[in-house]
C-alpha cells in the first residue's frame, strides 16, 4: 500500500504564497500523481496533475498562479501557490498512480490524508 503524507499547509493573507509538498513512499507511484482540494461543503476538484512524461494539467481557477512540480530523488511532488485568494480555502489532497493525465478522481489510485490551507481576505 502506497502512502503519501502531505505538509506545507496553513493560513496565509490573500496575496500569499504557500509550498505544498507530498512524500510517496515508493517512486512507481510518482509518475503521475496530482493535487486535489475540497473546499468545506463542496465536491473534491482537481487543481494539478503531472504525468509521466511531465505533462501538466492544472484547472482553469489556478492557471498561472499555481505550479505543480516533482522530485523522484525526493519521492516528493510539490505544489507552489501564489498569489492566493480566499476562494482557494480548502483542504488540499495528493493523489498517485493515475493511468492518464487528467483531474478525474477515479483514475487515481492511491490518496494521502489531506491538509488545510485557509487564506484570509
Amino acid at each position: 500500500q502506497v502512502q503519501l503524507v502531505e505538509s506545507g499547509g496553513g493560513s496565509v493573507q490573500a496575496g500569499g504564497s504557500l509550498n505544498l509538498s507530498c512524500v510517496a513512499s515508493d517512486t512507481h507511484s510518482l509518475y503521475c500523481m496530482g493535487w486535489f482540494r475540497q473546499a468545506s461543503g463542496k465536491e473534491r476538484e482537481g487543481v494539478a496533475t503531472l504525468d509521466t512524461f511531465g505533462r501538466t494539467l492544472y484547472a482553469d481557477l489556478v492557471k498561472g498562479r499555481f505550479t505543480i512540480s516533482r522530485d523522484h530523488a525526493k519521492k516528493s511532488l510539490y505544489l507552489q501557490m501564489n498569489s492566493l485568494k480566499p476562494e482557494d480555502t480548502a483542504v488540499y489532497y495528493c493523489a498517485s498512480a493515475c493511468s492518464r493525465l487528467t483531474m478525474e478522481i477515479a483514475y487515481f489510485q492511491y490518496w494521502g490524508q489531506g491538509i488545510q490551507v485557509t487564506v484570509s481576505s
